[in-house]
Order: C-alpha cells, then sequence, then structure tokens
C-alpha cells in the first residue's frame, strides 16, 4: 500500500514538478532580460534579477529604435523571412502531399532525402562559393534560397505525417467531381492543414529571424536584420557595456515573434500532435 500510495503522490508531484522547472529555465532568463532592460546605464553595468530603482524601459526602447537604425533591420528582416515563410510552406506542402499519397519506393527514398536536412547541415563555405557564382552572394534572393533549402525539410516531415491522416475519401470525391490535382490540393487538402501550416509557419519565422550563423556569411554588410544590426552595433561599441540598451534591443526584436505565437498558440499545439505524433 505504501508503494502505491508513494506512486500515487509522484504523479501528482509531476506536474508541478513540471511547472516550477519550466517557470525557472524560463522565467529567470525573462526576468533578467526585462529588469535589466529597464534600468539605467549605471544600474545595469553588473546584470541582476534585482527590479530597476526607477523604470526606463520606454526610454530604453526610444533609444534603441533610433540609434539602433531598428527600422531598416526590421525591413531587411521581413524582406528575408516573408518570402521565406510563404515558399517553405508552399513548395513545402506540396511535396508532402505527393509524398504522403503516392507510396512508392522511389518516394520513400526521396522522403528520407527531404528531411535529411532537419540533421543534415550545409557546408557554409560551399553555399557561399556557389551564390558566388550564381551571382546571389550579398542579397536577399540569395539568403533566401539557402533558407529554403534548409527548412524545407522541416515543413516535410510536419505536413507528411498531418497529411497521412487526412483521408484519401475526401480527395477521390474531389476528383470524381472533375477537379484536378491542382483543384484538389487548394480546395480540399490546403485548408486543412492549416494547424500544421501555423506549427511550421511559428518554427521557420523562429529559425530565420533569429539567425545571424548563415545571414553572417550570405549577406552580412549589404543588408541588415534585425540579429545582424545588433550585432554590428555592439560591436562598433554603440552598445559598449550599455546592457540595458542591448536587452531592451533583444525585447523590441522578440516582440512579432511573440504576438504571432500568442495568435496560432492552439493550432501550433495541435499541428504538433497530428503531424510529428500521429
Amino acid at each position: 500500500m505504501t508503494g502505491l500510495s508513494d506512486a500515487a503522490i509522484w504523479r501528482r508531484l509531476q506536474p508541478v514538478a513540471a511547472t516550477v522547472l519550466v517557470a525557472v529555465v524560463i522565467g529567470v532568463p525573462l526576468w533578467l532580460v526585462v529588469m535589466t532592460a529597464g534600468k539605467s546605464q549605471g544600474e545595469a553595468l553588473h546584470p541582476d534579477l534585482s527590479p530597476p530603482r526607477h523604470w526606463q524601459l520606454l526610454e530604453n526602447v526610444r533609444q534603441v529604435w533610433v540609434e539602433g537604425d531598428v527600422p531598416a533591420a526590421l525591413l531587411g528582416s521581413l524582406l528575408v523571412v516573408v518570402p521565406t515563410v510563404a515558399g517553405v510552406l508552399t513548395f513545402g506542402s506540396m511535396a508532402a502531399w505527393v509524398l504522403a499519397r503516392r507510396a512508392t519506393r522511389l518516394n520513400a527514398a526521396l522522403y528520407a532525402i527531404g528531411i535529411s536536412g532537419i540533421v543534415l547541415p550545409p557546408a557554409v563555405v560551399t553555399v557561399v562559393l556557389l551564390l558566388r557564382q550564381l551571382g546571389l552572394a550579398g542579397t536577399a534572393t540569395g539568403m533566401i534560397g539557402v533558407y529554403l533549402g534548409i527548412y524545407l525539410s522541416t515543413v516535410i516531415f510536419f505536413v507528411t505525417g498531418f497529411v497521412r491522416t487526412i483521408p484519401p475519401s475526401l480527395e477521390e470525391a474531389a476528383q470524381l467531381d472533375g477537379a484536378g490535382a491542382v483543384l484538389v490540393f487548394r480546395r480540399i487538402v490546403l485548408p486543412m492543414l492549416r494547424p500544421v501550416l501555423a506549427t511550421a509557419t511559428i518554427l521557420v519565422c523562429l529559425y530565420v529571424w533569429n539567425d545571424v550563423f548563415y545571414a553572417f556569411f550570405v549577406i552580412g554588410g549589404r543588408l541588415d536584420t534585425l540579429p545582424l544590426n545588433l550585432f554590428r552595433v555592439a560591436s562598433a561599441g554603440l552598445y559598449l557595456n550599455n546592457w540595458h540598451l542591448i536587452f531592451a534591443y533583444v525585447i523590441l526584436m522578440s516582440l512579432p515573434l511573440v504576438v504571432v505565437l500568442a495568435v496560432a498558440q492552439r493550432r501550433i499545439i495541435a499541428g504538433i500532435t497530428s503531424g510529428a505524433v500521429k
């Protein structure tokens, strides 16, 4: 009886322990960022968890927005992120639909190759040299092409699993009514992919929006994105020892993703459970 009682207590404590762990892992860094961003320069010289004596978060954000040239960097990020997300979702969902519906050995091999990008990182030097040969180095088009090649694997992986849960009879009924493949995909399949596409959108946005590594080698110095701009101004000394401005920039850069995540939260959870588990 004692063993059963201990097991029951542990089952009840597990959610509490998980909640506390998540709160500590996520809450403490978030608290540090917000508290430091709200301090003056003198208070923020040595970042800690103490709250500021006088809040000046809005003043710090306003200073970052003007002196850090954030509007131009925001435009650069949007020029890269929006076409990348649209292209990845379009081509990835179409490829996933074909791979899920046509069970052949060739498609099985193509699916394995398609999702291999999740675990096989691209060779950066080779990619840069190829872009130079194509005349796309240092351009937004070249950067979008790199992201398309990297993150198509993620979309194919999630969407293929989701498509397999959709009854083929729905598509067959549309085909009997005379609908072609494109119309079936656009009218029948695509609307049902909204939950998993919401998940893929958040994942790709998160990767591309915060990327510094690939952007530095491909478009560094020619087009500013928010992470590249933060790296540039910090390296140039504008934010030297100004931790309150650095963390204010981090908050400013994270706000768009937080808004998108809050809006699409339910569909994200549904897409993960349907696409990755089933």
